[in-house]
């Protein structure tokens, strides 16, 4: 492969000779990484005729649609004539503008939608008209699929994929069409998509053929040196997960331990990034005794480990280790999304055993009943999650970088198409982020827990209905009588206020229902050093709805972290001198953050 410039052209005269020779390079190395992406997905040992399952459910999805307006000659006649008119009374503005004559713009993008912030999207006739020809046929894509009278579901995937499309076509994600690429690219002769090129060839590679879009510069974030730094030892593990028990800060601590059951989806230092937004030391220094779970990335050998598995030798095995290690019977539990929603499951189990191993239970933006669940709910219907359970049969895992695209697809301008224009069309790399760093960190999940979770939860909402089954044992949340702090985010997208707080009610014991600022991570993540955001609490979970519980909640400025401390200390005060991590049965094995942690998708 040619070499491209190593350093960016400074120059601000244009230089054709280097505009043609980066042009040619760039093309080069774009032509290469295609081919290798094609050689690397038809170099599988069993290549897939079939179109992808995505592309299948949004041609279906649009077909419906179609037929709903097409079926109808009046209305389709009518859906014609609307853009028709749009077309034709911004064509009449734009020739005015030309003309010299001033016009009012016929739309214009949100305040907030910073594609267009650029000055000359509006100051340039050319481009004030390519912006609101976009913006036209944007809203007519979206009152197509408002006006249609299909389904809940169908309308909720329609108005997703017109999302998809209308942000994938967006002029500002091109350089003929976008000022701001324009200016890049002349004013550096092409340098820019010359070094862009090499880093979409570079991602590629990484993605093993597919696209794995760089949003943070790797360096400077290495685990256990940068990230993931609270001191702490392995204390335990089997083929699910590590247990790390944290070291102590304080001379005393709480005599009843925390256990935190982390997501699979995700790795567990979200809660421990850099020492000053970690929740884990943050929490050791307020005189807890920590463990928390660090769940493996599985390969196919696990495919067959299920949701029981994940309970038998995830919380309920760290329980019986913290009992060992510690002495105390009970502990404190912490799930945080898929994790609280499988503490949630772990609670009943133990509940309908009548084990007592829990003094209380805190979720953080987890969902238990999954009525109002999120925009994830677009990836869920029967033909999907057979597509889904098709394909990894074969593997039998779903690979993390589906999981993770899956969940960029649903903030498509902030999590891909800026990186996109800004890496590839730009061509300048993201700086170092700790926190999309994790987001980039993926981790894969078995076959067989992954089915049982999208069926038993999201398709068939069995935990509040009573009719869920693990471990041959049918689960109760009423009979949960542990308190319970429970935690939203007032702008998850992952797990709705609205579901979390209508789920706090199928519990059986008292519940805190907390509502914080910001969405499903920097609303966890926030530490009251920072001095950002606030929570609001409503004793009144029966309120019906968020709206109405926000009515009569009072609001708190700061982190909701403090709170929740004080919660947690209110149900056992009783000190202890501070422990060591592990002991004489269970000798520490590694350093924290243990290596099941580092293994990368």
């Amino acid at each position: 492969m040619t070499q491209v410039l190593t350093e960016p052209t400074t120059a601000k005269q244009f230089d054709p000779e280097a505009f043609a020779r980066n042009l040619s390079q760039a093309m080069e190395i774009g032509s290469q990484a295609l081919a290798n992406m094609l050689k690397a997905r038809n170099g599988t040992a069993e290549v897939d005729t079939q179109p992808p399952p995505i592309l299948t459910e949004m041609v279906k999805t649009f077909s419906s649609v179609a037929n709903y307006w097409l079926s109808d000659k009046d209305r389709a006649q009518e859906l014609q004539q609307k853009l028709g008119k749009s077309y034709l009374d911004l064509w009449g503005a734009a020739s005015k503008k030309l003309a010299g004559e001033k016009t009012e713009p016929l739309i214009e993008p949100s305040p907030r939608d910073k594609r267009f912030a650029d000055p000359e999207w509006k100051a340039n006739a050319y481009y004030d008209f390519l912006m609101q020809a976009y913006l036209l046929t944007t809203k007519w894509a979206n009152e197509l699929v408002e006006g249609a009278d299909l389904d809940l579901h169908t309308k909720r995937k329609a108005t997703f994929y017109v999302q998809q499309l209308t942000t994938a076509l967006a002029p500002s994600n091109f350089v003929l069409t976008s000022p701001e690429l324009t200016r890049h690219t002349l004013s550096s002769s092409a340098d820019n998509l010359a070094r862009g090129m090499k880093m979409l060839a570079e991602d590629i590679e990484a993605g093993r053929g597919n696209l794995k879009i760089r949003q943070s510069d790797p360096a400077n974030l290495e685990l256990g040196v940068n990230m993931a730094t609270t001191p702490g030892k392995v204390i335990f593990q089997n083929e699910i997960m590590q247990l790390i028990q944290y070291a102590p800060t304080t001379e005393t601590v709480l005599r009843t331990p925390l256990l935190i059951v982390p997501p699979w989806i995700n790795k567990f230092y979200i809660l421990d990034l850099k020492p000053e937004k970690s929740f884990i030391k943050w929490a050791v220094d307020q005189g807890l005794t920590v463990f928390v779970i660090s769940w493996v990335n599985p390969d196919k050998s696990l495919g067959d480990k299920d949701f029981a598995d994940y309970m038998k030798l995830g919380p309920l095995k760290a329980m019986d280790v913290i009992e060992q290690v510690t002495g105390e019977m009970k502990c404190h539990t912490l799930g945080y999304c898929v994790g609280g929603t499988l503490l949630a499951a772990t609670l009943a189990w133990l509940a309908e055993r009548r084990k007592q191993r829990v003094t209380s239970a805190t979720f953080f933006t987890a969902q238990v009943d999954f009525t109002h669940a999120g925009d994830l709910m677009v990836f869920v219907d029967e033909d999907q999650i057979s597509a889904v359970e098709r394909e990894m049969k074969t593997a039998g895992v779903l690979e993390g970088a589906k999981m993770a695209m899956a969940f960029n697809m649903l903030r498509p301008n902030d999590l891909i198409w800026s990186y996109v224009v800004s890496n590839y069309l730009k061509g300048e790399p993201p700086s170092a982020f700790d926190l999309l760093h994790w987001n980039s960190d993926a981790t894969r999940m078995p076959a067989a827990n992954h089915s049982y979770y999208l069926r038993n939860c999201y398709l068939e909402n069995k935990l509040t209905t009573g009719t869920m089954v693990l471990d041959n044992t049918q689960l109760d949340l009423g009979k949960v009588k542990v308190p319970i702090y429970n935690l939203a985010t007032r702008e998850d997208h992952i797990a709705p206020a609205e579901s979390v707080l209508y789920g706090s009610q199928f519990f059986g014991g008292p519940v805190k229902f907390v509502l914080s600022g910001s969405g499903h991570i920097a609303g966890v993540v926030n530490p009251p050093a920072a001095g950002k955001y606030q929570f609001w609490t409503n004793p009144d979970i029966q309120a019906g709805s968020v709206k109405n519980w926000l009515a009569g909640a009072e609001e708190h400025k700061g982190s909701w972290w403090p709170d929740w401390r004080e919660w947690i200390g209110s149900f056992d005060p009783d000190q202890v001198p501070a422990r060591t991590p592990g002991s004489a049965a269970y000798p520490p094995i590694e350093d924290a953050p243990g290596s099941y942690v580092r293994v990368r998708s």
